[in-house]
C-alpha cells in the first residue's frame, strides 16, 4: 500500500514536525510527508529543492518532507479535510492512503500497523473528553444545526474522535467531503473559519452554538461527520492510545498549548505536573534525520526530563 502522511503547522510547531518526521522513519515509514505551512520554512529544512507547488526536503533515504505553502486567513486546524482532499485530488493521485497527523503527536507503533488498520474503517482515536453519550445535548445540537440543511445525522456509539489523527483509505474519500462539507456549514454559525477552540486565533467562545455544540471546531464536525457518513466503516481506537489513560500509547499526543519543546520539565513537576507520555515520547524522537533541535538542547531536556519524573514520583496535584 503506498501511504502519505500530511500534517499542518506554523510557528514554532514545526519542532513538533521534526519529532514526528523522526518518529515516522524510525518505525519504518517511507513516502511523502506533507507539510502545510504559514510563515518560513523550517530552519533545519535545508536544502530545499524548490519545485512548481511545493519545496522538497530529503529526511533519509526513501523519505521526504514536500513543503506546501498556505495562503488562508482560516485557522489551520480548521482546513484539514480541505487539505487531505487537496493531497488526495491534486499534489499525490498515485497514494492509496493518507493518514492526518497533528505535529505535536509522534508514532510508536511500526508503520505497518497503521496501513493494517484503515483497512478496518476511517482511522480516529478517542479524545480525553470522550465519550458523549449519543443523546448527549453536544450531539443534539449538531443535529440541530446540519438538519437545517438537509444533513441528516444518526448516532453510532458515544465515542468522540480526537481531531490530531484522521487515516483514510483513498475509498472512503467520500468521507473527508462530508467533514468539509459540515466544516463549511460550520463557519456561518460561529463567524468564519478563523475561529477556533484551541490558542492561536481568535476565540470560538461565546459563539459556538447550542450547548457549546462547536466548542472544538474541526473536532466537533468530524465527530458529526462520522454520524453522517453512516455507510462508511470508522475504527476508533481508545483513549489509551494518545496517551489519556494507561495503556499503549500508539500516538503519544501532547494537548494544551504547554507542548513538549516549550515546557520547563522541573519547574513544573515541583508544581505539581509531571511529565506526560507525550513528553517522553518526543524527546526519544527529538534527535533522528530531521533535526529541528540541537544535541545539546536535547540532552539538557533529557536530564530535566528524568529529575521531573523523579519529583512527580512525589508531588501531584489534588
Amino acid at each position: 500500500m503506498a501511504s502519505s502522511i500530511c500534517t499542518l503547522f506554523e510557528g514554532d510547531y514545526h519542532y513538533g514536525l521534526g519529532a514526528l518526521t523522526n518518529s515516522l522513519y524510525a518505525h519504518g515509514f517511507r513516502g511523502t510527508i506533507w507539510a502545510g505551512y504559514r510563515g518560513d520554512l523550517p530552519p533545519w529544512a535545508k536544502p530545499a529543492t524548490a519545485h512548481s507547488t511545493y519545496a522538497e526536503y530529503q529526511v533519509a533515504e526513501g523519505c521526504v518532507i514536500r513543503f506546501l505553502r498556505l495562503e488562508t486567513t482560516a485557522h489551520l486546524t480548521n482546513i484539514k479535510p480541505d487539505f487531505m482532499l487537496s493531497i488526495l485530488d491534486q499534489h499525490d493521485p498515485a497514494c492509496d492512503a493518507l493518514f492526518y497527523i497533528d505535529p505535536d503527536i509522534v508514532i510508536n507503533e511500526p508503520w505497518p500497523s497503521f496501513d493494517e488498520w484503515i483497512t478496518c474503517g476511517v482511522a480516529v482515536c478517542e479524545d480525553v473528553n470522550s465519550p458523549f453519550p449519543v443523546h448527549h445535548p453536544r450531539r443534539v445540537g449538531w443535529r440541530r444545526c446540519f438538519g437545517k440543511i438537509g444533513i441528516t445525522l444518526r448516532p453510532r456509539d458515544a465515542s468522540y474522535a480526537n481531531g490530531g489523527f484522521v487515516g483514510i483509505a483513498r475509498g472512503n474519500r467520500e468521507f473527508l467531503v462530508t467533514w468539509k462539507r459540515l466544516q463549511d456549514a460550520m463557519w456561518t454559525v460561529i463567524g468564519g473559519a478563523e475561529f477556533a477552540g484551541i490558542p492561536g486565533g481568535p476565540s470560538v467562545a461565546g459563539r459556538s452554538g447550542f450547548f457549546d455544540c462547536f466548542g472544538k471546531t474541526d473536532q466537533d464536525a468530524l465527530n458529526a461527520a462520522i454520524e453522517a457518513a453512516g455507510e462508511i466503516p470508522v475504527s476508533f481506537l481508545g483513549r489509551q492510545a494518545m496517551g489519556f489513560e494507561a495503556g499503549k500509547a500508539m500516538l503519544p499526543h501532547a494537548l494544551g498549548v504547554a507542548k513538549p519543546w516549550r515546557r520547563h520539565y522541573i519547574r513544573e513537576a515541583l508544581a505539581g505536573r509531571p511529565p506526560t507520555p507525550a513528553d517522553r515520547s518526543f524527546w526519544e524522537h527529538a534527535a533522528g534525520p530531521a533535526s529541528a533541535l540541537s544535541r545539546n538542547t536535547i540532552a539538557r531536556a533529557k536530564v530535566s526530563l528524568a529529575i521531573a519524573a523523579a519529583i512527580g514520583r512525589f508531588i501531584r496535584r489534588s
